[in-house]
């Protein structure tokens, strides 16, 4: 690694942009976006993921720029682009082809040059598609004008604990001398250092494999939680008395969307059937937790008589306390509520209107919580529904209403009358 790196990275949202920002206060950082407004943007120091607050956003001596000509020649490429799935759950390698070209058009080589991937992919992606593509755009020969590494990402949006300067960094290189490289660029941005990967194909499927067991154990839950539901049981109670075991899993049921946990598994399944598997296992669990929305519609459904009303969603996010709408459940929920006859009105304190409008179609109603509805779902647990009070709840429900708490956060919060109450 030279003594000064100049280190682009590619992309510039939930994983790009904290990313730039730590190495900025180290190297020379260009971040490096196409999309000219999220530039124009974070020059005003806005952050529309709130990853990074504005006072740190405008001190910041990141460059941030949207033309090719101001990160060429860079030393370092780091592409953090999204890596989702398609229409039939396959992975959709498109976003990071076209970053891919686009660092192809910008390396000039050299025995020092370094593109690094951190986008989730199935193992071999980094060397068998995207090397062959920079070699072919560029012009240049890999392991000799420049050479690949893999970090494969772990930011966690709204988690303000495990920060990019927190976390322990997996590196890998095309061989030991890269991956030293790459290990004492990311050595200086985090406090918890660097684990070095056998390969890069084992950094890829180390964290494909993260969010994978994630969806599994949570998938069990969802399982469970409709079992219960049959019987007459509430999840919360149940998770309550086991969860005073000392190696009891502390995992949730719930609506498993977003931009890793609901599409990383989709990626490792697709590999395992490439070679000849077939992955029972993590495609039951995508099954379940893919039908959980569904599910609780029509939970809510019945819960009502089979009569179709108005109601109101609270939080559209795919998490609680983040604007975050990719791949977000919820919609899941509202598209069902509307088949079954449902008028629904959808509020988020968090999201964004204009995105919501253009990933789903949806318009959320700030003025929603004005009104009274025949149902009302507290399906995000944003910290704004949180502090409701019990009178506060009740305002919204109109006579004979029900209320519905998908996450169990108002279990403890009496309302008063006997309005009836739902959870899982």
């Amino acid at each position: 690694m030279t003594a000064d790196p100049h280190v682009v990275v590619i992309g510039l949202g939930y994983v790009g942009l904290p990313l730039a920002g730590a190495l900025a206060d180290r190297f020379k950082t260009t971040g490096f976006d196409i999309d000219r407004s999220r530039i124009d943007q974070l020059r005003r120091g806005e952050d529309r993921t709130r990853e990074i607050d504005e006072a740190r956003m405008r001190a910041s001596p990141l460059l941030l720029t949207s033309r090719a000509a101001d990160a060429t020649g860079a030393d370092v490429y780091i592409v953090t682009v999204p890596t989702p799935v398609d229409a039939e759950n396959k992975p959709d390698l498109g976003p990071l082809l076209r970053g891919t070209r686009t660092v192809g058009g910008l390396i000039r080589g050299g025995r020092d040059t370094l593109v690094i991937y951190e986008s989730t992919v199935y193992p071999g992606v980094t060397e068998d598609l995207c090397g062959a593509e920079l070699e072919r755009v560029s012009g240049l020969t890999r392991g000799v004008d420049f050479f690949l590494g893999y970090s494969p990402e772990r930011i966690n949006p709204g988690d303000r604990e495990h920060t990019i300067d927190r976390i322990v960094k997996v590196v890998a290189g095309e061989n030991p001398a890269v991956t030293d490289r790459i290990a004492a660029l990311y050595d200086k941005v985090t406090t918890a250092g660097t684990f070095r990967a056998a390969s890069i194909k084992a950094a890829e499927a180390a964290k494909v494999i993260e969010n994978a067991q994630r969806d599994i154990n949570i998938a069990f839950m969802n399982e469970i939680t409709t079992i219960f539901a049959g019987l007459g049981l509430s999840i919360w109670d149940v998770l309550d008395a086991a969860g005073t075991k000392w190696n009891f899993l502390d995992f949730k049921p719930g609506l498993v969307g977003g931009h890793c946990i609901g599409v990383d598994p989709y990626y490792l399944s697709f590999r395992a059937q490439q070679i000849g598997h077939d992955p029972q296992v993590i495609l039951a669990g995508r099954s379940i937790n893919d039908g959980m929305g569904a599910w609780v519609a029509d939970q809510l459904h019945a819960r009502r008589g089979g009569k179709p009303g108005t109601a109101l969603v609270l939080g559209l996010t795919f998490k609680e306390d983040v604007p975050d709408l990719r791949n977000s459940k919820v919609v899941d929920v509202i598209r069902r509520l509307e088949s079954l006859g449902h008028l629904v009105t959808v509020h988020d304190p968090m999201a964004d209107g204009s995105e919501a409008a253009h990933e789903y179609g949806l318009a959320l109603v700030p003025e929603a919580l004005e009104s009274r509805y025949d149902l009302v779902l507290a399906a995000v647990p944003h910290a704004d529904y949180r502090a409701l009070s019990g009178e506060a709840i009740l305002a919204l429900v109109a006579d004979g209403g029900l209320v519905a708490d998908l996450k169990g956060m108002w279990r403890k919060v009496a309302l008063p009358g006997d309005v009836d109450r739902w959870t899982l």
